[in-house]
């Protein structure tokens, strides 16, 4: 009697959102058309969301989501196997080496940079030096792919972009057409451009997520104590979004912040960054920028999961971002 053989079980990368139990034609159509194309943006989702956004029942959402996280092996690791995760990481480098060093070599992938500072300090200038240095080759600190730039400030300027393009040598009109930028002119739309992101990712072959400032209009539009605490759910979401996009498609995300007066403070820092405890338990490494003499600028490490806090110096010239 012929013994029947065994299927060959898939590799990781081999499935696709097809292999899913009970995802057909039309269903994979309607994941694709809310942003969940594969495995990973499926199994980091909520049942919720799935229910929400493409339609499904709560019992066919548990189900898919379930079936992918099995399929990627998502469950507990040992440390050895969260290292090896780990060494899909990529790097960017700002243009300063001192501040690449205080960051660990870079800004991160997979991980959520914020930079805070009052006005002038330099935080617009690091995003727009990064939007251009994400698409330098690795081996010169890039990623070699585009960025998209959230605006809420209406500080984006093209100009600089080409200031700074020129300066490494790169073309300057293939630069700019490679940002993907918009102008969000309320929370809500914010949140709506993030959510859209998704689409451009793989289409664009985007690197870097930024958002110059990540708190502004969310500042504007909840005012006083009866609103705190909407506003800090809202933002609470909003920043989860982004750390999903930003470990799914292994991309950097990097955020600025404004800084509000401490009233009870006389010693040290008498600024804070806005957002309390919800920025800074999401974000996974928090810098803050102030001025310095002689048209200097200080990096100071305020939190990182791995790295020991530090002081930097880098400069802000016309080339971009230097030591």
């Amino acid at each position: 009697m012929a013994t029947k053989k065994k299927k060959k079980e898939k590799d990781v990368d081999e499935y696709t959102i097809y292999d899913l139990p009970g995802v057909g034609e039309s269903t994979a159509e309607k994941l694709i058309e809310a942003g969940f194309d594969t495995l990973e943006s499926i199994a980091t989702a909520s049942v919720y969301e799935l229910k929400e956004l493409v339609g499904l029942t709560e019992s066919q959402a548990l189900k898919i989501i379930t079936a992918a996280r099995e399929m990627l092996k998502m469950g507990f690791l040992t440390g050895i196997e969260v290292l090896e995760r780990r060494s899909n990481i990529k790097r960017i480098t700002t243009g300063s080496k001192n501040l690449d060093k205080l960051l660990g070599g870079g800004i991160e992938t997979q991980a959520i940079t914020e930079f805070a500072g009052e006005f002038g300090s330099g935080k617009t200038q690091i995003c727009h030096q990064l939007s251009v240095n994400v698409q330098l080759p690795e081996d010169k600190g890039g990623l070699g792919k585009g960025a998209i730039y959230i605006d809420t400030e209406n500080t984006f300027r093209p100009e600089r972009i080409i200031q700074m393009a020129k300066a490494l040598g790169l073309d300057e009109r293939k630069t700019l057409e490679n940002i993907v930028y918009a102008r969000a002119y309320s929370s809500d739309q914010q949140m709506l451009l993030v959510d859209k992101v998704k689409e451009i990712i793989r289409s664009k072959n985007i690197g870097l997520i930024i958002i110059d400032s990540l708190t502004s209009l969310f500042r504007a539009e909840y005012i006083g104590r009866g609103a705190l605490a909407e506003r800090q759910q809202k933002l609470n979401r909003h920043l989860h979004s982004l750390q999903k996009i930003a470990e799914t498609y292994n991309i950097a995300v990097v955020v600025t912040n404004q800084v509000v007066a401490k009233p009870d403070a006389i010693f040290g820092d008498l600024s804070v960054p806005i957002g309390g405890h919800i920025v800074g338990h999401t974000c996974t490494y928090r810098v803050f920028l102030r001025k310095a003499k002689g048209g200097k600028r200080i990096a100071r490490m305020m939190d990182a999961p791995h790295l020991p806090e530090g002081e930097v110096v880098f400069s802000i010239t016309n080339e971009g971002i230097r030591d």
